[in-house]
């Protein structure tokens, strides 16, 4: 058996940090940086069979799940939390949950990612089926909070996928679908919310995109669905409306986009009108 070696913890290739100036702090991040689309483009082709296996779901009335501690659970937050508004599917539809609660988005909670029982209990709240996806994120891949749910989960036939940034981490051998993105060591030794958090917020843009559009969310490259919560999103969806509708009013197009509530409903009644 090969011997697992935590890469997000060996040390930085730069050193003395303090000695260098800012310009040279920024540019060497920047450097690193740039190395990480790199990395998701290697993992491709296991990002696809999350999306398809999660599209799949999702479309027989499952459910997509994030679950992670500290930065990745926060990330899976982000991420669930912007389908709503982005693509008007309902709250619920992707949820993100992570290890201490609520208060850990903002707050670091102690030990909380260590138990091995509160990850299952957390989706359990959920009333996690064998129609949902849950996808265990952790930087390092040996978190016990996200590795023991996903094991929880596969005893009870319910679909896991992961995303870590370790090669042949623990957290990929307890998921149907792993995605690993190896970025390497960080600027600072082991601050994986660097390069390993961009990418893991990259996938995330990727899997939950593709998702959506494979829920019919998206038409031509609009969000024809996104919800009107602001000035802004209304201007967007107006000028959206106008070059669906063929229209150079701008009021009577947001008069009919206010009326319907989305670019999507609205087109719909345009035209059957």
């Amino acid at each position: 058996m090969a011997t697992f070696t935590r890469i997000t913890e060996q040390d930085s290739k730069y050193r003395q940090l303090q000695d260098m100036s800012v310009l040279e702090v920024l540019t060497n991040i920047n450097k690193e940086d740039k190395t990480v689309p790199h990395a998701v483009a290697a993992a491709i082709n296991d990002i696809e069979k999350v999306v398809s296996i999660a599209i799949e779901k999702m479309l027989q009335g499952g459910r997509l799940f994030y679950i992670g501690a500290g930065t990745s659970g926060r990330l899976g937050i982000v991420d669930a939390s912007e389908c709503p508004p982005t693509y008007g599917v309902p709250y619920g539809l992707v949820i993100g949950i992570i290890a201490g609660g609520s208060h850990a988005i903002t707050n670091a909670v102690e030990n909380a990612e260590d138990d091995p029982n509160q990850g299952w209990l957390d989706l359990q709240a959920h009333t996690i089926s064998d129609k949902d996806v849950v996808i265990g994120l952790a930087a390092s891949g040996t978190t016990p909070y996200v590795i023991s749910a996903l094991n929880r989960c596969n005893q009870h036939g319910i679909t896991t996928a992961s995303i870590s940034c370790n090669p042949g981490a623990p957290l990929s051998a307890a998921a149907n679908f792993p995605i690993e993105v190896v970025v390497g060591p960080e600027f600072v030794t082991g601050s994986t919310r660097m390069k390993s958090g961009t990418a893991q917020k990259l996938v995330l843009n990727m899997i939950s995109t593709a998702v959506m559009i494979g829920l019919g969310r998206v038409e031509d490259n609009k969000m024809v669905n996104m919800q009107l919560t602001n000035d802004k999103l209304v201007d967007r969806g107006v000028h959206m409306l106008m070059k669906q509708i063929n229209s150079s009013d701008y009021e009577v197009a947001k008069a009919l986009l206010l009326q319907h509530g989305s670019v999507k409903k609205a087109t719909d009644a345009f035209i059957g009108s």
